[in-house]
C-alpha cells in the first residue's frame, strides 16, 4: 500500500496521516451562552485510501443511528487499514438534547441543504457541513430511524439509475433496499451533487435503541469498509445469509378510522393479500376494524403508536396497488 503524506483540514484543524483527532465544532451557542459542540471523530491510516463518513442524528430524536455510529467508534471499526474514517455520531446536537427532530428554529435540518452562511441556525449548520466536511469525502452512510412512532425495517435507500450506489447497496446488504428519489434540500441530495457516494440507512424508530437494528447497521458498515479495503483485519466481515431485497414500488396504507391500533408485528415480513396487519378499536368496546394487506408484499414500516387518527399512515408496503405512494 502507498504511504500517504497529505494532511487534511477540518474546521481549521489539521489531521495528518496516521493521526486520530476529535474536533469539537462550535457553530452556535445556546440562548444562555452555553457552548454546544458537535464532535467530529477522525481516524486516519498512514496508508493512502478513500475518505468515508459515517453520520447520524441529523434528526435529533433518531437515537438508533447515533448508537450505530457510537459502536463503530467504541469497537474501533472506524480505525482504517488505509484511508480515513470520519464519524459524526450527532449532527443535530440541539435536537438530541431536546429529544426533538428539529432545530430550535423549528426547521428540519434535512430539508435546508445546501444552507447559507448567514441563514437560520439549521441553514448555517447545513452550510458548514457542506463547505468544511463533504469536499473531503468520497463515500458516506447517513443513519436514520423512522419518525413519529413509525418503525422502519432495516433498509438502505438509493435513487434510481445510479449503478455505483447499487453496487454499494449490494455490499452493505441491509435486509431491504428501497429506490427513492432524492428530496430537494436533503443531505443526500446535496451530497450527490458534490459527487459523494452516499447511502441512506433507515432502521428502528425515534427515541428508541433497537439491538437488532444497530447490529444490521454496524455489519453493513463493516462490509462497506471491507469492500473498500479499509477494514482492519482484526474485524471479521459478517456473512451474507441472503441478498438484499430490492423494492421498486411501495406505498402507505392509511387508517380508515380513528382509534386504538393493535399491531400484529409483521414489520419486515412478507405478507399475502388479505393478511390482517392490525385491528383498530375504539376505547369503549363498541367496534373492531381489521386492517388488511391490499396485496402481497413486504411490510417495511409499521406505525407503533397506540393511538391513530383517520388518515394516519400506518403501514408502508411494497408493491402497493391501492394505497398512497410512498413518502
Amino acid at each position: 500500500m502507498k504511504i500517504n503524506t497529505t494532511p487534511i483540514t477540518l474546521f481549521g484543524e489539521t489531521i495528518n496521516p496516521g493521526e486520530s483527532k476529535t474536533i469539537n465544532v462550535e457553530i452556535a451557542r445556546l440562548h444562555n451562552t452555553t457552548k454546544l459542540n458537535m464532535p467530529i471523530i477522525v481516524r486516519r491510516s498512514k496508508f493512502d485510501g478513500p475518505i468515508v463518513l459515517f453520520s447520524a442524528g441529523i434528526h435529533g430524536d433518531e437515537i438508533n443511528g447515533v448508537e450505530i455510529v457510537r459502536q463503530l467508534i467504541s469497537k474501533k471499526i472506524n480505525k482504517p487499514k488505509r484511508g480515513t474514517v470520519i464519524c459524526i455520531p450527532i449532527i443535530n446536537v440541539y435536537g438530541f438534547i431536546n429529544k426533538s427532530r428539529e432545530f430550535p428554529d423549528g426547521r428540519d435540518l434535512n430539508r435546508v441543504f445546501p444552507g447559507s452562511k448567514a441563514g437560520s441556525l439549521a441553514s448555517r449548520f447545513a452550510f458548514h457541513i457542506l463547505a468544511q466536511i463533504m469536499p473531503l469525502v468520497n463515500y458516506a452512510v447517513d443513519f436514520h430511524a423512522g419518525g413519529a412512532s413509525r418503525f422502519n425495517a432495516p433498509q438502505i435507500r438509493i435513487a434510481h439509475n445510479n449503478e455505483d450506489l447499487k453496487i454499494l447497496a449490494d455490499v452493505f446488504n441491509a435486509p431491504f433496499t428501497l429506490y427513492s428519489r432524492n428530496i430537494i434540500g436533503s443531505f443526500r441530495n446535496a451530497s450527490e451533487r458534490m459527487d459523494v457516494k452516499m447511502l441512506l440507512f433507515e432502521g428502528g424508530k425515534s427515541l428508541d435503541i433497537n439491538t437488532s437494528i444497530a447490529e444490521e447497521g454496524v455489519n453493513g458498515a463493516k462490509r462497506l469498509l471491507s469492500h473498500l479495503d479499509m477494514l482492519d483485519p482484526k474485524h471479521t466481515v459478517p456473512k451474507q445469509l441472503s441478498d438484499t431485497i430490492y423494492i421498486e414500488k411501495s406505498g402507505w396504507l392509511r387508517a380508515k378510522c380513528s382509534g386504538l391500533l393493535h399491531d400484529n408485528n409483521t414489520v419486515g415480513s412478507f405478507v399475502k393479500k388479505g393478511t390482517i396487519l392490525a385491528i383498530i378499536t375504539d376505547p369503549y368496546g363498541k367496534f373492531e376494524r381489521k386492517v388488511k394487506a391490499p396485496n402481497d408484499g413486504y411490510v417495511i414500516n409499521a406505525n407503533h403508536s397506540p393511538i391513530v387518527y383517520e388518515g394516519d399512515a400506518i403501514y408502508h408496503l411494497s408493491n402497493v396497488f391501492d394505497a398512497e405512494e410512498g413518502e
